[in-house]
Protein backbone atom coordinates (compact mmCIF):
# COMPACT_ATOMS: atom_id res chain seq x y z
CA UNK A 1 0.00 0.00 0.00
CA UNK A 2 1.32 3.47 -0.70
CA UNK A 3 1.02 6.05 1.36
CA UNK A 4 1.35 9.12 -0.99
CA UNK A 5 -1.60 7.47 -3.01
CA UNK A 6 -4.23 6.26 -0.41
CA UNK A 7 -4.26 9.94 1.81
CA UNK A 8 -4.89 13.53 0.58
CA UNK A 9 -2.64 16.24 1.64
CA UNK A 10 -4.54 17.36 4.48
CA UNK A 11 -4.96 13.25 5.60
CA UNK A 12 -1.09 12.86 5.16
CA UNK A 13 -0.44 15.64 8.10
CA UNK A 14 -1.80 12.71 10.46
CA UNK A 15 1.35 10.24 9.25
CA UNK A 16 3.66 13.30 10.90
CA UNK A 17 2.24 13.41 13.79
CA UNK A 18 2.89 9.40 14.34
CA UNK A 19 6.46 10.37 12.99
CA UNK A 20 7.11 12.93 16.03
CA UNK A 21 5.58 10.48 18.58
CA UNK A 22 7.73 7.37 16.89
CA UNK A 23 10.60 9.80 17.51
CA UNK A 24 9.35 10.94 21.28
CA UNK A 25 9.43 7.04 21.94
CA UNK A 26 12.83 6.50 20.82
CA UNK A 27 13.81 9.18 22.78
CA UNK A 28 15.78 9.05 26.16
CA UNK A 29 13.35 10.35 28.14
CA UNK A 30 10.20 10.31 26.29
CA UNK A 31 6.78 12.02 27.69
CA UNK A 32 4.56 9.29 26.66
CA UNK A 33 5.00 5.87 24.60
CA UNK A 34 3.79 4.68 21.54
CA UNK A 35 4.99 1.31 20.39
CA UNK A 36 2.75 1.63 17.35
CA UNK A 37 3.73 5.26 16.05
CA UNK A 38 6.26 4.42 13.62
CA UNK A 39 4.69 1.29 11.89
CA UNK A 40 1.73 3.86 11.52
CA UNK A 41 3.73 6.63 10.25
CA UNK A 42 5.34 4.41 7.77
CA UNK A 43 8.03 5.68 5.45
CA UNK A 44 5.77 8.56 3.94
CA UNK A 45 5.46 9.78 7.48
CA UNK A 46 9.00 9.38 8.27
CA UNK A 47 9.85 11.48 5.14
CA UNK A 48 7.28 14.28 5.58
CA UNK A 49 8.42 14.73 9.29
CA UNK A 50 12.34 15.08 7.86
CA UNK A 51 11.26 17.84 5.80
CA UNK A 52 9.26 19.47 8.40
CA UNK A 53 12.48 19.06 10.79
CA UNK A 54 14.68 20.50 8.01
CA UNK A 55 12.16 23.68 7.56
CA UNK A 56 11.93 24.42 11.36
CA UNK A 57 15.47 24.19 12.42
CA UNK A 58 17.97 23.51 9.27
CA UNK A 59 21.12 21.29 9.48
CA UNK A 60 23.88 23.51 11.23
CA UNK A 61 21.62 26.73 11.17
CA UNK A 62 20.39 28.68 14.32
CA UNK A 63 16.47 28.00 14.43
CA UNK A 64 14.91 30.99 13.17
CA UNK A 65 10.63 29.69 13.03
CA UNK A 66 9.53 30.47 16.30
CA UNK A 67 8.09 26.63 16.72
CA UNK A 68 9.51 23.23 17.56
CA UNK A 69 8.75 19.61 17.23
CA UNK A 70 8.06 19.27 21.12
CA UNK A 71 4.82 21.37 20.37
CA UNK A 72 3.16 18.07 19.20
CA UNK A 73 5.22 15.90 21.67
CA UNK A 74 3.53 18.03 24.33
CA UNK A 75 0.27 18.46 23.06
CA UNK A 76 -0.27 14.11 22.62
CA UNK A 77 0.77 14.34 26.66
CA UNK A 78 -1.70 17.01 27.54
CA UNK A 79 -4.18 15.07 25.93
CA UNK A 80 -3.43 11.94 27.19
CA UNK A 81 -3.50 13.74 30.40
CA UNK A 82 -7.03 14.98 29.32
CA UNK A 83 -8.64 11.99 28.23
CA UNK A 84 -7.11 9.54 31.16
CA UNK A 85 -9.14 12.31 33.73
CA UNK A 86 -11.80 12.22 31.75
CA UNK A 87 -12.08 8.51 31.82
CA UNK A 88 -11.91 8.73 35.23
CA UNK A 89 -15.13 10.21 35.75
CA UNK A 90 -17.33 7.20 37.02
CA UNK A 91 -19.98 9.26 34.70
CA UNK A 92 -18.35 9.81 31.65
CA UNK A 93 -19.17 6.81 28.90
CA UNK A 94 -18.35 8.19 25.51
CA UNK A 95 -14.67 9.37 23.75
CA UNK A 96 -15.09 10.82 20.50
CA UNK A 97 -11.73 11.45 18.11
CA UNK A 98 -12.70 13.89 15.70
CA UNK A 99 -10.99 13.32 13.24
CA UNK A 100 -8.57 10.10 14.46
CA UNK A 101 -5.59 10.27 12.59
CA UNK A 102 -3.66 7.40 12.95
CA UNK A 103 -3.52 8.15 16.92
CA UNK A 104 -3.44 5.13 18.73
CA UNK A 105 -4.83 6.05 22.21
CA UNK A 106 -7.44 3.30 21.52
CA UNK A 107 -4.78 0.62 21.91
CA UNK A 108 -1.74 2.20 23.78
CA UNK A 109 -4.04 3.70 26.81
CA UNK A 110 -6.25 1.97 29.45
CA UNK A 111 -10.00 2.57 29.52
CA UNK A 112 -12.65 1.64 31.71
CA UNK A 113 -14.85 -0.75 30.44
CA UNK A 114 -17.72 1.77 30.63
CA UNK A 115 -16.16 3.59 27.19
CA UNK A 116 -17.88 3.75 24.22
CA UNK A 117 -14.81 5.40 21.81
CA UNK A 118 -15.65 6.51 18.64
CA UNK A 119 -12.87 7.17 15.85
CA UNK A 120 -14.46 9.55 12.91
CA UNK A 121 -12.54 10.62 9.78
CA UNK A 122 -12.41 10.16 6.24
CA UNK A 123 -12.60 6.34 5.12
CA UNK A 124 -9.17 6.75 3.61
CA UNK A 125 -7.74 7.56 6.44
CA UNK A 126 -9.45 4.68 8.75
CA UNK A 127 -8.87 2.22 5.83
CA UNK A 128 -5.11 3.32 6.09
CA UNK A 129 -5.29 2.27 10.08
CA UNK A 130 -7.30 -0.86 9.85
CA UNK A 131 -4.68 -1.93 7.15
CA UNK A 132 -1.69 -0.80 9.68
CA UNK A 133 -3.16 -2.32 12.85
CA UNK A 134 -4.30 -5.84 11.68
CA UNK A 135 -4.11 -8.66 14.23
CA UNK A 136 -3.67 -6.05 17.51
CA UNK A 137 -6.68 -5.64 19.45
CA UNK A 138 -7.87 -1.88 21.23
CA UNK A 139 -8.27 -1.57 25.07
CA UNK A 140 -11.62 -0.06 24.60
CA UNK A 141 -14.98 -0.34 22.63
CA UNK A 142 -13.98 0.64 19.78
CA UNK A 143 -16.15 2.22 16.85
CA UNK A 144 -15.04 3.37 13.56
CA UNK A 145 -16.97 5.75 11.42
CA UNK A 146 -16.07 6.70 8.34
CA UNK A 147 -17.55 10.42 7.47
CA UNK A 148 -16.62 14.23 6.18
CA UNK A 149 -16.42 16.08 9.27
CA UNK A 150 -17.62 19.34 6.92
CA UNK A 151 -19.97 16.99 5.47
CA UNK A 152 -23.70 16.84 5.95
CA UNK A 153 -24.06 13.55 7.29
CA UNK A 154 -21.71 12.92 9.93
CA UNK A 155 -24.24 13.54 12.93
CA UNK A 156 -26.30 10.62 11.74
CA UNK A 157 -23.16 8.29 11.11
CA UNK A 158 -22.15 8.47 14.59
CA UNK A 159 -25.52 7.92 16.05
CA UNK A 160 -25.36 4.75 14.19
CA UNK A 161 -22.24 3.74 15.43
CA UNK A 162 -24.24 3.84 18.85
CA UNK A 163 -23.41 7.37 20.37
CA UNK A 164 -26.04 8.52 22.66
CA UNK A 165 -26.21 12.57 22.36
CA UNK A 166 -28.20 12.18 25.89
CA UNK A 167 -25.16 10.63 27.80
CA UNK A 168 -21.93 12.49 28.85
CA UNK A 169 -18.70 12.59 26.32
CA UNK A 170 -15.69 13.62 25.76
CA UNK A 171 -14.34 15.25 22.59
CA UNK A 172 -10.96 15.43 21.22
CA UNK A 173 -10.16 17.80 18.05
CA UNK A 174 -6.68 17.51 17.67
CA UNK A 175 -4.35 18.65 14.49
CA UNK A 176 -7.74 19.79 12.78
CA UNK A 177 -9.61 23.40 13.44
CA UNK A 178 -6.44 25.43 11.29
CA UNK A 179 -7.49 23.57 8.32
CA UNK A 180 -10.95 24.48 8.24
CA UNK A 181 -11.98 27.69 7.19
CA UNK A 182 -13.96 30.23 9.54
CA UNK A 183 -17.81 29.70 8.24
CA UNK A 184 -17.19 26.10 8.51
CA UNK A 185 -15.43 26.16 12.06
CA UNK A 186 -18.53 28.25 13.12
CA UNK A 187 -20.95 25.72 11.55
CA UNK A 188 -18.50 22.46 13.40
CA UNK A 189 -18.75 24.00 16.65
CA UNK A 190 -22.44 24.11 16.76
CA UNK A 191 -23.20 21.07 15.48
CA UNK A 192 -20.92 19.45 18.11
CA UNK A 193 -22.58 21.75 21.07
CA UNK A 194 -25.61 20.19 19.51
CA UNK A 195 -24.67 16.83 19.99
CA UNK A 196 -23.05 16.89 23.69
CA UNK A 197 -24.81 16.65 26.89
CA UNK A 198 -24.30 19.60 29.90
CA UNK A 199 -20.81 19.30 31.64
CA UNK A 200 -19.05 16.97 28.61
CA UNK A 201 -15.79 17.61 27.83
CA UNK A 202 -13.55 18.88 24.97
CA UNK A 203 -10.32 19.71 24.42
CA UNK A 204 -8.50 21.27 21.26
CA UNK A 205 -5.91 22.64 19.10
CA UNK A 206 -5.65 26.10 17.79
CA UNK A 207 -3.30 28.68 16.50
CA UNK A 208 -3.10 32.30 16.96
CA UNK A 209 -4.33 34.76 13.87
CA UNK A 210 -1.10 36.32 14.40
CA UNK A 211 0.24 33.30 12.60
CA UNK A 212 0.17 34.44 9.24
CA UNK A 213 1.35 37.76 10.06
CA UNK A 214 4.30 36.21 11.60
CA UNK A 215 7.73 36.04 8.77
CA UNK A 216 9.39 34.19 11.31
CA UNK A 217 6.54 31.89 9.93
CA UNK A 218 6.98 31.74 6.53
CA UNK A 219 9.13 29.34 5.44
CA UNK A 220 6.51 27.05 7.90
CA UNK A 221 3.05 27.99 5.82
CA UNK A 222 4.70 27.79 2.96
CA UNK A 223 5.82 24.46 3.49
CA UNK A 224 2.20 23.40 3.98
CA UNK A 225 0.83 25.32 1.39
CA UNK A 226 3.22 23.26 -0.97
CA UNK A 227 2.25 20.15 0.15
CA UNK A 228 -1.63 21.39 -0.35
CA UNK A 229 -3.17 21.52 3.50
CA UNK A 230 -2.45 25.32 3.91
CA UNK A 231 -3.47 26.04 7.34
CA UNK A 232 -6.43 28.72 7.03
CA UNK A 233 -7.66 29.60 10.42
CA UNK A 234 -6.01 30.99 13.71
CA UNK A 235 -7.86 33.13 16.45
CA UNK A 236 -5.92 35.32 19.43
CA UNK A 237 -9.21 34.40 21.42
CA UNK A 238 -10.07 31.18 21.74
CA UNK A 239 -12.10 31.34 24.73
CA UNK A 240 -14.40 33.85 23.36
CA UNK A 241 -14.45 31.52 20.26
CA UNK A 242 -15.66 28.59 22.49
CA UNK A 243 -17.64 30.35 24.42
CA UNK A 244 -20.40 31.92 21.35
CA UNK A 245 -21.19 28.08 21.16
CA UNK A 246 -21.95 27.13 24.29
CA UNK A 247 -18.47 25.85 25.85
CA UNK A 248 -16.53 27.12 28.77
CA UNK A 249 -13.14 26.44 28.10
CA UNK A 250 -9.59 27.53 29.24
CA UNK A 251 -6.95 28.04 26.39
CA UNK A 252 -3.45 27.85 27.56
CA UNK A 253 -0.14 28.66 25.35
CA UNK A 254 2.79 26.06 25.60
CA UNK A 255 5.20 27.29 28.48
CA UNK A 256 1.76 28.61 30.77
CA UNK A 257 -0.55 27.44 32.95
CA UNK A 258 -1.06 23.68 32.76
CA UNK A 259 0.79 23.87 29.64
CA UNK A 260 3.74 24.39 31.13
CA UNK A 261 5.28 21.82 28.90
CA UNK A 262 6.69 19.04 31.03
CA UNK A 263 10.00 21.08 31.15
CA UNK A 264 9.96 20.45 27.45
CA UNK A 265 9.18 24.06 26.64
CA UNK A 266 11.82 26.75 26.51
CA UNK A 267 10.95 29.42 24.11
CA UNK A 268 9.38 32.43 25.19
CA UNK A 269 5.25 32.82 25.53
CA UNK A 270 4.89 36.19 23.76
CA UNK A 271 2.73 38.75 25.67
CA UNK A 272 -0.85 39.36 25.20
CA UNK A 273 -0.20 42.79 24.01
CA UNK A 274 1.98 41.50 21.45
CA UNK A 275 0.52 41.95 17.93
CA UNK A 276 1.19 39.78 14.72
CA UNK A 277 3.26 37.18 16.24
CA UNK A 278 2.41 33.20 16.53
CA UNK A 279 1.14 31.96 19.30
CA UNK A 280 -0.73 28.43 20.03
CA UNK A 281 -3.29 26.88 22.36
CA UNK A 282 -4.36 24.17 23.77
CA UNK A 283 -8.15 24.46 24.82
CA UNK A 284 -10.05 22.21 26.94
CA UNK A 285 -13.21 22.48 29.25
CA UNK A 286 -17.04 21.74 29.08
CA UNK A 287 -20.61 21.86 27.85
CA UNK A 288 -22.17 24.87 29.59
Amino acid sequence: MSDHCVLAPVERTALIAAALRAAETRSDDPLFEDPYAAHLAGAAGAELFAEMLEVIQPAGATRSVPMTADYFVIRTRLFDDFLRSAAEDPDMRQVVLAPAGVDSRAWRLPWPARIRYFEVDRPAVLDYKQARMVGRTPRVDHRTVATDLVGDTWEADLRAAGYDPALPSTWLFEGLLYYVPEPGLHRLLDRVAALMAPGSRIAADLIGAGTFADVRMRPLLDLFDRWGCPLVFGTDEPEPLFTKHGFAVRADQPGMGAAAGYGRWSDPVPPPSARGVHRLFYVHGRRR
